[in-house]
């Protein structure tokens, strides 16, 4: 990560500490970032794995929350915000032929490795166990809803939070989440997955959606010797009110095989 980066959030964790107030907004964090001559703001408090906290925050066990309407604050409990990717079995590593398209390898946005992986029908291998399943999908969006949740003992409030969901497949009232990412990092930060499952799960408690169940897919890539190799988790929560209540449902690795 850049330094820059981690200057900024270890100058504002500092101060809202020396002010015994954990919480802070986006005009604290452009002030920051201006000092630091960090030129994106928006990406200052984005953290999408452990390892990219700085010091500071790894010490005292604390990280960084999204409260909506530009406020931010720190929370303690590091390995309750994130959440290890497991290894992934011998038994389901599996190597998987397929004829390449000119594009596939082209990109590295979120959006190409899913993309891949839906082209490829791994998705569909992996969630249905059916390649010619033939689940809706609903591409990138945004969406905002004000929710309340446990991390640890403490209780975040939320208000009109932003969220983003890479991907969105529904089949026989069966809803998945998608979040896609370049690389095998160690852990991944829990909100990705768990703002969109909340969203979902309040739509179905509000009788909004007549919804069966909601899990989410993590979906890696990584090109090694010129091979995709994908991996892919299911996860769901056992309590939909508890970031800790993460649950594996289940994990592949596809190894892409060129024709």
């Amino acid at each position: 990560m850049d330094n820059k980066k981690h200057k900024v959030i270890t100058e504002i964790f500092q101060l809202c500490v020396s002010r015994n107030n954990l919480i802070f907004d986006n005009n604290l964090v452009k002030e920051i970032c201006k000092k630091h001559k960090f030129g994106n703001p928006f990406d200052a408090t984005k953290i999408d794995s452990s390892d990219e906290l700085p010091t500071s925050l790894k010490e005292e066990d604390y990280f960084i929350v999204h409260l909506g309407e530009g406020r931010h604050a720190f929370v303690r409990g590091i390995n309750i915000g994130f959440h290890d990717f497991e290894e992934v079995k011998e038994d389901s590593i599996f190597d998987w032929k397929y004829r390449q398209s000119i594009l596939n390898e082209f990109g590295t946005s979120e959006a190409n490795i899913l993309s891949v992986a839906n082209n490829q029908r791994i998705i569909h291998d992996f969630l249905y166990e059916d390649i010619v399943a033939n689940p809706k999908v609903y591409h990138p969006s945004r969406t905002k809803m004000s929710i309340s949740y446990r991390i640890g003992s403490e209780r975040i409030d939320s208000y009109n939070l932003q969220m983003e969901i890479d991907l969105t497949m529904e089949l026989h009232g069966e809803v998945t989440v998608f979040e896609g990412k370049n690389g095998f990092p160690k852990d991944f930060a829990i909100y990705q997955i768990f703002h969109p499952f909340k969203y979902y799960s309040v739509l179905k408690k509000e009788k909004k959606l007549e919804v069966n169940l909601i899990t989410c897919c993590y979906v890696l890539r990584k090109i090694d010797s010129g091979q995709s190799v994908l991996r892919l988790y299911n996860y769901t929560f056992e309590d939909d009110d508890d970031v800790g209540s993460i649950k594996l449902l289940k994990s592949a690795q596809y190894n892409l095989i060129r024709r």
